[in-house]
């Protein structure tokens, strides 16, 4: 678990969740209830049941508010009621952070198979920043739960107003609540989402830590498999970051040699460009902070002033480089007046 929770950080550019709370989880998951069946998309059924699991929110709140743990399973049986179909297997909805987890331990509850695949090959900030979308599956019908057992359904005019409205939701539910949605036949999966990004998690992963143990580079173990190029480096001389609308905003800075790289988030790294005004890297690509020395992902709630920091730029998923894709996830939806430009690009062009 430790090699699947580490690489989804990596892959969730800062968000996702905290990594070392779903790994903790999910492991007490298995050691009680068995281990979880991981499956592909080919192994599905044409019209089986497939369910999404995530957490929505802030990911900071999750570190300081305690879940029960069965928020995932709750959200999923509420789904199933609502549907009157059983689920034949569960799916992230993204890889990142403990919302890779997260699946893991609801398919140790369950006893269901676990997908794998996700709906993003990164993690994103809103609901329907989703592959699905792109092919005009619905996000509902869905449900969010949360820990004081309060259960909401949702059957929406759109996949922007599911995100909307969940949000709203959330922050009443104290800014995280569990969410069961899209529910897709095996089909559809195969069709929508993105498949092998467990398998890249765990990869990652395992290729980071076996390199700290042969004292090589870390960092470029991780290069390596994602096939990513190094942005910048340097120390994180400023963090600005606050709690608004149900996400974690704000930005960071890193001083190097001579000149400094801001770094803007909602949850996730969004852009990434010096202070003078020169583009590194922005979504979709997925700019990813990672400890200097040892490789380890810093996300946007581990942030401190001091940290030695090397930002990574990698290449998404080519789904989001299309018009489509560009459009509900790239740097003009956040409001940035940059066009996207590949970070394979913009690192030949800075050379």
């Amino acid at each position: 678990m430790t090699d699947l929770a580490t690489g989804a950080a990596i892959l969730g550019t800062g968000g996702g969740g905290d990594p070392y709370r779903g790994r903790l989880v999910a492991e007490q998951a298995i050691k009680s209830h068995g281990p979880v069946r991981v499956i592909q998309p080919e192994e599905l059924d044409d019209d089986g049941l497939v369910v999404p699991l995530w957490n929505i929110g802030a990911p900071v709140i999750g570190m300081e508010r305690i879940e029960k743990g069965d928020e995932g399973v709750r959200a999923l049986r509420a789904l199933e009621a609502f549907l009157g179909q059983k689920a034949v297997a569960i799916a992230p909805v993204e890889v990142g952070g403990s919302n890779s987890t997260m699946p893991v331990r609801a398919a140790a509850l369950t006893g269901l198979p676990l997908v794998d695949c996700d709906g993003m090959g990164r993690a994103y900030p809103e609901v329907q920043m989703i592959t699905p979308t792109l092919f005009d599956i619905p996000a509902t019908p869905a449900t969010l739960v949360d820990a004081a057992g309060n259960c909401i359904v949702l059957q929406t005019t759109s996949n922007l107003q599911t995100e909307r409205i969940a949000r709203a939701v959330c922050v009443q539910m104290g800014g995280r609540a569990a969410m069961a949605g899209y529910p897709m036949t095996g089909r559809q999966i195969r069709e929508a989402m993105i498949p092998g990004t467990l398998s890249l998690a765990l990869k990652i992963g395992r290729s980071l830590r076996e390199a700290r143990a042969r004292h090589d580079d870390p960092i470029q173990a991780i290069l390596d498999v994602t096939g990513g190029f190094r942005l910048f480096s340097g120390k994180i001389v400023d963090v600005y970051r606050r709690i608004a609308q149900g996400w974690a905003r704000g930005h960071f800075d890193v001083q190097g040699a001579d000149e400094t790289v801001r770094v803007d988030f909602q949850n996730e790294f969004l852009i990434a460009q010096t202070l003078s005004g020169r583009l590194l890297c922005s979504v979709p690509d997925l700019i990813m902070s990672v400890d200097s020395q040892t490789g380890e992902p810093v996300t946007t709630e581990s942030l401190h002033y001091g940290f030695r920091v090397t930002l990574l730029g990698i290449p998404c998923n080519g789904r989001w480089r299309t018009p489509g894709g560009i459009a509900l996830g790239g740097p003009g939806y956040f409001g940035y007046e940059q066009a996207y430009q590949p970070v394979e690009t913009l690192i030949w062009e800075g050379e």
